[in-house]
């Protein structure tokens, strides 16, 4: 197995911000939205049965409902958002989300105001710079956290997890997906010459560096275990990827 290698915590240089940014991650980022919509399931149909008694009580006059209260907002925490790339993808899928979105790096955030303003987002997307290992919200505040590849950046990635538990309501869905940390040299190259083949070197070199700084399959469940979740509930998702997928205790 190889060693973790770490990485910078905070990608902040413009350079790393618009050469992330550029890069192709429209099939890895509608997979983590298919995903965590299916889990959010539950939440969706109970805003949909709230809708349809809303709409029987007013005999289905949607005048008589004001239109601000119309719509119960789902909000989500997405932690470690880089330039707002998922929360839009999930914005544009399911109108009843509500996305507060943080990152820690100030040019990342810089392209997510860009991004959300040109997908016409910026009432249901707010974008903060936070640190996902003190997080200033209140306990239990959001129906469902995200994170979609932050926690390679982070040394020691245990308080980032338990601030995203300790922020997600209870019964409320945490889901979770990083990069796997390869066995050995050989996957590595494959896979950077896989899923970064047309890309320029310092986006394969920073692909290759975020391989090499990921956790090991057994150290996540470590680590979710250590929570108090059943470290099973980590699965590796692709070739590349973990996921985790749990409800608040």
């Amino acid at each position: 197995m190889l060693e973790r290698v770490l990485e910078p915590e905070v990608m902040d240089s413009p350079a790393d911000a618009l050469d992330y940014d550029a890069m192709d991650h429209s099939q890895v980022n509608r997979a983590f939205a298919d995903a965590f919509l299916a889990a959010l399931a539950p939440e969706l149909l109970k805003q949909s049965a709230s809708g349809a008694e809303r709409e029987a009580m007013t005999d289905g006059s949607a005048a008589d409902i004001d239109e601000e209260e119309e719509v119960e907002w789902i909000e989500v925490l997405d932690v470690g958002t880089g330039t707002a790339l998922v929360p839009i993808e999930l914005c544009r899928r399911e109108p009843r989300l509500r996305i507060v979105a943080v990152d820690l790096a100030a040019s990342m955030l810089y392209l997510a105001g860009g991004n959300v303003e040109i997908a016409e987002l910026s009432e249901r997307i707010m974008l903060d710079r936070i640190d996902a290992k003190e997080l200033p919200y209140d306990k239990g505040r959001f129906a469902a956290v995200i994170s979609n590849s932050i926690m390679h950046h982070i040394p020691r990635p245990h308080a980032a997890l338990a601030e995203v538990c300790r922020v997600t309501a209870p019964g409320g869905l945490i889901f979770i997906r990083d990069l796997l940390r390869p066995t050995d040299d050989e996957t590595v190259h494959r896979l950077v010459e896989l899923y970064a083949a047309g890309a320029n070197e310092h986006q394969r070199q920073l692909f290759d560096d975020s391989l090499r700084a990921a956790l090991s399959l057994d150290e996540i469940r470590a680590l979710v275990a250590e929570l108090g979740y059943d470290g099973s509930t980590v699965q590796a998702s692709s070739d590349r990827h973990w996921t985790w997928v749990t409800r608040k205790h």
